[in-house]
C-alpha cells in the first residue's frame, strides 16, 4: 500500500468530533445512522479519501456505543465501497469503484464571450470604470519617468512595492518595500512560491475544499496535496488540532491556507486560530502561504488583520499572497508576495527562469489604485452586499431544499444541494446555457458532489434568468432518489 495512505489517519477523538450529532432520535438504528454519516463525510470531503479510520474498539469507546454498532457500520461502508480494509492493517476511506462524475472535468474558469451564456462559474466583478480610467490616465504620465530604462523589474516597480507595503502597514502588519515582490497575479505568486519551496513528490497541506487553481499549481509542480477538511461549524471551521496532526504526520514542504472569506466556503478564520497557525509554522518550521486575495472584501465584519501580524512579521516562514484582481479587476494582472527580504531576493533570483518581470504600465496603474483602495473597496462592498442578499433570496425561493449560507465576505456562496448531484447539475445547466463550477472542482478525488459554488458577482438584471434556467436544469434531475433520513439529519 502507498506510504502516504498509511500516514494519513484520524484518531478516535477527532473522528468523534467530525461526526458531530449523528445519533438518530430515540437511539434506534445506530449502525445505519453511523454508516450514513460517515458516507456523507466522505462525499462532502470532510473526511478525505485514503484516510485510515480508527479501529472498531477505539471508535466504539470514543462514541460510547457497542463495538457491534461500529462493526456493523464499517461492514456496510465496505459493502458500499466507502471503506477498503486489509486484515491486521486497518481500514481506509475511498469512493466506490467507477468513474467519479465530474472529478476529471476540465476547468470551467474560462472567458465567456457569448452573451447568451450565463457565467455562474467565475467569481469576479467588472472593473470600477471611473477609478480605473483615472488611474490609467495618471499612469501614462508616470510612465515618462521609466521610458529611459530597460523596463525589466524582477521584484517590481519601487512605487508599487511601496504602495503595497503601506497597505499592509495600514492593516496592522508593519511592512517595508523590500518585503514585497510584485507578480503577474496571485496565481503567478503561488507558482513562484511552489517553485522556491517544493520539488516533485513533496507534500503540500491544503484546506478541503480549496481554490482549484492552487490545486492545479500544486499538481503541476509534481507535488501531492494533503487535504485537511474544514468543519461544519461556521464560527470555527478550521480544526487546529487536525491541522497540527496532519503537519506532524506528513512533514509537508509547504502549507497553503485561505483564511479570509475562504474560497469557496466564505469562512473567516478567527483570531485565535490565526495565532495558532503561525505558532504551528514556527514550531514545525513549515513554510506557509497565506492567500489574502479576498481580504479586502468583508461585508458584515471588520476587515481581518493579516495572519502574519500574529507573530510572523518578518515573513521568513509566513508568506502572504495578495492580488489586485478581486477588488479592482481581473484584467489587471497584478499580484504580490509579502515575505522576508531574504525570501524576496531568492524569489527575484528565481524569476528569470519563469519570466522577466511584470508590465511597467500595469504596475503604475496598480500603484495608483492601491493608493485609493479604501474608496474603491467601500463601493465594491456595498454592491456585493446587495447582490449577495438578492441571489440568496432568489435561490431560497426557487430551491427550498437547498441550504444557502450567508457568508460574511468574499464573492460567492457555497451551496449544499442536499444530494450528491453537483456535477450532474453542472452538465444539465450547461445544456441550458448556464456555466457552473461543480463542487468536485474544489476538492480532491471527486469530493463535494453535494456542493456548488455560486458567485454573487453576476449582473443583477441577469440573475432572474440565471435562476430560472438553473431551476429547469434542476428539475431534469428529478429522477434522482430523495435524500435519506440520515442525510436530512446531517444537513440540519
Amino acid at each position: 500500500m502507498d506510504r502516504d495512505v498509511l500516514e494519513r489517519r484520524i484518531g478516535p477523538r477527532s473522528f468523534a468530533r467530525l461526526l458531530g450529532p449523528w445519533r438518530p432520535p430515540g437511539g434506534r438504528g445506530l449502525a445505519s445512522a453511523l454508516t450514513e454519516r460517515v458516507r456523507l463525510l466522505v462525499l462532502d470531503g470532510r473526511l478525505p479519501l485514503d484516510t485510515r479510520v480508527p479501529a472498531e474498539r477505539e471508535l466504539a469507546a470514543a462514541l460510547d456505543v457497542s463495538r457491534t454498532t461500529v462493526a456493523g457500520a464499517y461492514d456496510a461502508l465496505r459493502a458500499a465501497g466507502f471503506l477498503h480494509s486489509r486484515r491486521g492493517a486497518g481500514s481506509w476511506t475511498r469512493i466506490p469503484a467507477g468513474p467519479a462524475v465530474g472529478a476529471d472535468s476540465p476547468s470551467p474558469f474560462s472567458p465567456v464571450t457569448d452573451d447568451h451564456l450565463v457565467d455562474l462559474a467565475t467569481a469576479a466583478l467588472p472593473s470600477p470604470s471611473d477609478a480605473l480610467r483615472r488611474a490609467a490616465a495618471a499612469a501614462l504620465t508616470d510612465l515618462d519617468g521609466h521610458l529611459g530604462g530597460h523596463g525589466y523589474t524582477l521584484a517590481g516597480l519601487p512605487v508599487l512595492r511601496a504602495a503595497v507595503a503601506r497597505r499592509f502597514t495600514d492593516r496592522g502588519l508593519p511592512t517595508t518595500p523590500d518585503q514585497i515582490l510584485v507578480t503577474s497575479g496571485a496565481q503567478h505568486a503561488i507558482a513562484l512560491l511552489l517553485a522556491l519551496f517544493t520539488g516533485p513528490g513533496d507534500r503540500v497541506v491544503v484546506e478541503h475544499p480549496t481554490y482549484p487553481n492552487a490545486l492545479d499549481a500544486i499538481r503541476g509542480r509534481g507535488c501531492r496535496p494533503v487535504p485537511v477538511p474544514l468543519g461544519p461549524d461556521p464560527e470555527r471551521p478550521w480544526d487546529l488540532d487536525q491541522l497540527t496532526a496532519t503537519v506532524r504526520d506528513t512533514a509537508p514542504a509547504l502549507a497553503y491556507l485561505i483564511p479570509d472569506f475562504q474560497n469557496p466556503t466564505g469562512a473567516l478564520m478567527d483570531t485565535a486560530t490565526r495565532a495558532g497557525v503561525v505558532e504551528l509554522a514556527r514550531r514545525t518550521r513549515t513554510p506557509l502561504i497565506v492567500d489574502e486575495t479576498l481580504a479586502e472584501l468583508p461585508l458584515d465584519v471588520p476587515g481581518p488583520v493579516p495572519v502574519a501580524a500574529h507573530g510572523a512579521e518578518d515573513g521568513s516562514l509566513v508568506m502572504t499572497v495578495g492580488s489586485a484582481s478581486k477588488v479592482f479587476w481581473g484584467g489587471l494582472r497584478i499580484g504580490w508576495i509579502r515575505a522576508s527580504p531574504a525570501v524576496v531576493r531568492r524569489l527575484a533570483a528565481l524569476r528569470p527562469s519563469i519570466d522577466l518581470g511584470g508590465a511597467v504600465l500595469d504596475q503604475l496603474v496598480a500603484a495608483r489604485l492601491v493608493g485609493e483602495v479604501d474608496a474603491v473597496a467601500d463601493e465594491r462592498r456595498e454592491t456585493l452586499r446587495t447582490r449577495r442578499d438578492d441571489l440568496r433570496a432568489q435561490l431560497t425561493a426557487a430551491f427550498p431544499e437547498w441550504h444557502v449560507p450567508r457568508p460574511s465576505g468574499g464573492l460567492s456562496l457555497w451551496v449544499d444541494l442536499g444530494a450528491p448531484v453537483s456535477s450532474l447539475l453542472a452538465g444539465a445547466a450547461r445544456r441550458h446555457d448556464v456555466l457552473l463550477a461543480a463542487g468536485p472542482r474544489f476538492g480532491l478525488d471527486g469530493a463535494f458532489e453535494r456542493h456548488l459554488r455560486l458567485p454573487y458577482t453576476v449582473r443583477p438584471d441577469r440573475v432572474p434568468m440565471a435562476v430560472e434556467r438553473l431551476a429547469i436544469a434542476w428539475r431534469t434531475l428529478g429522477s434522482m432518489p430523495p435524500p435519506t433520513e440520515a442525510e436530512r439529519i446531517a444537513v440540519a
